[in-house]
This record gives structure tokens, sequence and C-alpha cells, in this order.
């Protein structure tokens, strides 16, 4: 990550907060530059805050997690409001459930925590492109986070001086943990190193802010990504190796973590709550639905858009997921033949199919080799995925989809179909439609639906779904996106399902898998009760331009978020 300048102290301690709590008019929130302290209410005040994303965490599981942190003994929490999550299209503002802004400030306010309020519009934070709306890449020349007259600014904020002579000490991001990457090993940190940094900050009277007190999930398609020298997208876990776990329990660095801060301040009384119950259930097969092929009429229900030369997501207003590129060979390619995208024009993933058959797959920052053989007239489909935009750098314009015309050989493909695919609408009512077994090999492969049915057995819990020997994909249960899977890849073996996901006893829930590659001979997925998160299976992946080969993890670099 990108080091980040030290935040101006009056705009980071917008402390809100006060503004939520009871006769909040009579509160003060004040810089003592004098005595290089803040004052809260005239008194002496030092902030121990923890890092937590309402939009990491569903809606009915915030009161739990701030009650947590609470007890932790912090007396503040902070957090981002990334513009993206909240306004979907120019002007067209969502505030509602998961995203309900107001709600998660009151549910602070009720767990008595103040707090440090950080909206953005840039916020990174491992978020799919650190916060901005995807649609301002529609104007393709824009220059991002920069002063350029067309992003929603009207002047430039004045440099603030590089030192301060007087003020209080505050940390701001102070890191428990680190992100992961697919295909690196899970980043950890040990209870040490973080116990004894934290308790050297209060010794020095500083305020301090821990990121990530409690991590989340990147569900859906929300997950950013980084580029150091290699496009890395950032996994659907974000557990963080915080002190509350990504399914809400408190780990031993809480309790650390919690008899450092004790030192310092009053904690409250009690003990934390125990961890959540977590159900197994399983082994469960899965069944064909068919190839994502088969349902482009109701992926796309208004038919795909035409053009000569491919178009990106942005340019047809496809902001996540999934696109389909087709067109048709002109003339006959009876010789294996590369198929290929100039100037790393494959943003971000490629599935290649001649005539329904899957051919293999193409992706960003890699020289993967792929040959292709077919008649005059045989359909040629690529299926792209937006794998998370670039969360950080400036004047990074990440775009998706194929970014340059793909070439036959030495042939530019030219008359291109889109279809952008709405999958996440059709999968909400999807229905177990099932193709005659007939009409497809025994063990399927490229982008194929697959789902089943099942019940819970008891009053359940939290579980963490395992997909052995599936590839790579994405999963719904009762209609909401878990986030992707790549078991192939790791560390992330298992998806974090939250019990309230989950129907009550006797009634059914839908799965549904939509496996990109291959799927394995028992097409079986278990739930467990606990998680697989360091698990990178064939070593772990290195990509560069120059070669496709595998090596070990390249050391990764702190920095800021």
């Amino acid at each position: 990550m990108a080091p980040k300048k030290p935040l101006c102290l009056p705009s980071l301690l917008l402390l809100s907060v006060t503004l939520l709590l009871p006769q909040a008019d009579s509160r003060s929130f004040v810089v003592d530059w004098d005595h290089d302290r803040f004052l809260l209410d005239g008194a002496p005040f030092r902030y121990v805050s923890g890092s937590l994303h309402y939009f990491r965490v569903p809606r009915v599981l915030w009161a739990d997690r701030l009650f947590k942190m609470k007890m932790s003994g912090l007396n503040t929490i902070q957090f981002y409001v990334p513009w993206n999550y909240h306004e979907p299209e120019p002007g067209v503002y969502n505030f509602n459930g998961s995203r309900d802004l107001l709600a998660f400030l009151n549910e602070a306010s009720l767990a008595n925590l103040l707090v440090i309020l950080r909206p953005g519009p840039y916020i990174c934070a491992e978020w799919e492109m650190g916060g901005l709306p995807s649609w301002l890449l529609r104007k393709p020349n824009i220059r991002l986070r920069t002063s350029d007259p067309a992003e929603n600014m009207t002047q430039m904020f004045a440099l603030q001086r590089v030192y301060e002579p007087h003020g209080p000490l505050v940390n701001s991001e102070y890191y428990t943990g680190w992100l992961d990457y697919w295909g690196q090993n899970h980043s950890m940190r040990s209870v040490r190193a973080v116990t004894e940094g934290l308790e050297n900050m209060l010794k020095l009277g500083a305020s301090v802010n821990m990121y990530m007190f409690h991590g989340g999930t990147n569900f859906g398609y929300w997950n950013g990504a980084d580029e150091k020298g290699r496009f890395l997208p950032i996994t659907t876990s974000y557990d963080y190796d915080a002190p509350i776990s990504e399914a809400g329990d408190a780990t031993p660095k809480l309790f650390a973590l919690r008899n450092v801060i004790s030192q310092f301040q009053e904690i409250p009384l009690g003990p934390l709550p125990p961890p959540s119950r977590k159900m197994m259930l399983g082994p469960l097969t899965l069944y064909l639905d068919g190839y994502l092929l088969d349902f482009l009429h109701l992926l796309c229900p208004q038919g795909p858009i035409h053009a000569v030369l491919p178009m990106t997501f942005e340019a047809v207003k496809q902001d996540l997921g999934f696109m389909l590129y087709r067109t048709y060979l002109s003339h006959t390619v009876l010789e294996p033949t590369q198929f290929w995208v100039p100037n790393n024009g494959v943003h971000d993933r490629a599935y290649v199919m001649v005539d329904g058959v899957f051919q293999g797959v193409l992706e960003r920052n890699t020289k993967h080799k792929l040959f292709l053989m077919g008649k005059m007239g045989a359909k040629l489909d690529v299926l792209l995925e937006n794998m998370g935009r670039l969360s950080f750098g400036s004047n990074h314009s990440d775009f998706k989809g194929l970014l340059e015309p793909p070439v036959l050989g030495q042939m530019i493909l030219t008359q291109w179909l889109m279809f952008p695919l709405k999958i996440d609408k059709l999968v909400k009512w999807w229905f177990p439609l099932q193709l005659p077994k007939s009409l497809h090999p025994q063990v399927p492969s490229g982008p194929t639906f697959y789902s089943t049915t099942f019940q819970v057995l008891d009053s359940g819990g939290d579980t963490f779904l395992f997909l052995p020997g599936w590839t790579k994909g994405q999963v719904w249960i009762n209609g909401f996106n878990l986030g992707r899977y790549w078991t192939k890849r790791g560390p992330q073996q298992t998806l974090y399902v939250p019990r309230p996901l989950l129907f009550p006893k006797g009634a059914l829930n839908k799965i549904t898998l939509l496996e990109l590659e291959n799927v394995p001979p028992q097409p079986q997925i278990q739930f467990l009760d606990s998680p697989i998160l360091n698990s990178t299976l064939h070593r772990t992946y290195v990509y560069s331009l120059s070669d496709d080969t595998q090596s070990a993890p390249e050391p990764m670099e702190l920095s800021g978020h």
C-alpha cells in the first residue's frame, strides 16, 4: 500500500460522535495545542480506537461487533464511508439496509463509543477502486485523485504544513495484522509485536487507532486490488488477523490488547462473550444447472451491444462482475493458433470458449499462451471477470474488460457482441433448472452453474463453506453473494457464512455456484466449524510480465491504507 500523509487533526477529529450522544449541544471536543492533548467536555482525553467497516459486516451483526469492541477497552471506533457503496449511479443514492449509515452511527452511540468518521471520496481500504465509483471511468480521459476539474471537486485544499510544532500525538492506523492477496500466504502479525507497540504508544500519552480491530468480509465483488509489478486482487476474507476474527470471535490478540489497555484506563467490567456457535454440515452434492452460455437470454435480457471493436465494462455501464464478449471466426483455422490480447489488455481474467467448449484462461500480467482452432463461422466466446479495481495509486484508471481487440495469429478480431451479465439478479429468483444430462460431458468445464438445497438441522450457527476440488468462481446463498472462491490458488479455502443468511430449521436453503474453470469429479461442498485461511496450494503464485512461472512468496512491505 502507498503510505498516506498524516491526517489533519482538525479534520480527523470530527469526533462527530459527540453530536449523536444525548445533550450533544452541551458537549465539546477541542485540541489543546498548548498542552499537546485533546479536551473532551473540558477534560483531558486520549482515545483508544479500533477500525471496523460497516460495509464489511451484515447489519444484523453490527451491535455484536460494537459491543465486543467496547468490552475490549476501546472508547472510540474509526471507519470510512465508501462513495461507491452509496452512489451506484450519478445522483442515485442508497442508504438502506447494510448501507444505513445513520443506523450504524446510532448503534455506536448505543454502545457508548465515540466515532472518528472518515468519509470519502477516496478511502483505499482495500475496497473496490478505493471507494471511488467506477462510473467516473465513463469519462475515458479522466485523471483520478488529482485536481482534474472533471472530478465532484471544485477547489484544491491548501497544503498543510509538513510538521506541526504543537499538538497531541496520534497514530491513526496502527496495524494489528495485514491483508491477504490471492496466491500468497495468509498474513499474520504476532500478539507480542502488536501489544508491545500499543503499550509503548500509550506510555507516551498518544491516542491510537488500531487498524483493523475487526476486519469482516469482502462480500460480493467489493474487494479491491493492488499492483506491485503485477496485478494482486485481494481475497474475499478481510479477517486481517485482527483482534476480533472475521466471524466476530475474540482472539488471544484481543485479550492481550485488553490487558494492555487496562493498565492505562478503566475497561468495562465483565467477560467478553464466548465464541459464537459454529455449524458443520455435509458433504453435500451439487447438481448441474447448465453452462453460463445456456442462460444468456436470462442473464442479458436486453440483448447484446454490437461494436466493431470490444468495449470496456465502463463504456457499457457494467460496473462489477462479468461480461461476455462474442465474435465469429471469419475463416477456418486448421492448426493450433495463438489467441492473445496485446498490451496486457485482459482486465482481469478471460475464460475462452469455441462453440461452447472451454479452451483455457488468459490472465492480466501474464504471458500464458492459449492456442485455438475452429471452422469459419465458429462462435468465439470470451467471458471477462472484473477481479476488483485498484484501490490505491495516483491517476490509476483501472478499466475492465478487453482493453485491446484480441488477435488470433496475426489477425485482429472485430465485430463483437457484448453481453453485460446481471448474474446476481438472476440468482435471486433462480429455480432448480437442469438441462438434459446428455447435452453435457460427465465432468463439465468452463463457466458452469451448479446448485443444491439443504436444511439446517438444528438451531445452527455461523459456518464456513469449504469447496474441496473446485477451482475458481462465485457463490450465492439464498440469493446473497458471499464472494469469490479460488480454491486452487489460495490461501483462503473457506468462505464465511454468517448465521443470519441461513433460513431456520425446516426451511430449504439454496446455494448456487458459478464455477469458472473446472468442476471436481465429485461436485461436493462442506460446511465447517472453523475457517481455513492459510492454505496456498501448489506454492505461491508470483506472476511477472516476463514469464508464467511459480515461485516463492515475495516479502511484503507494510505501508499506509
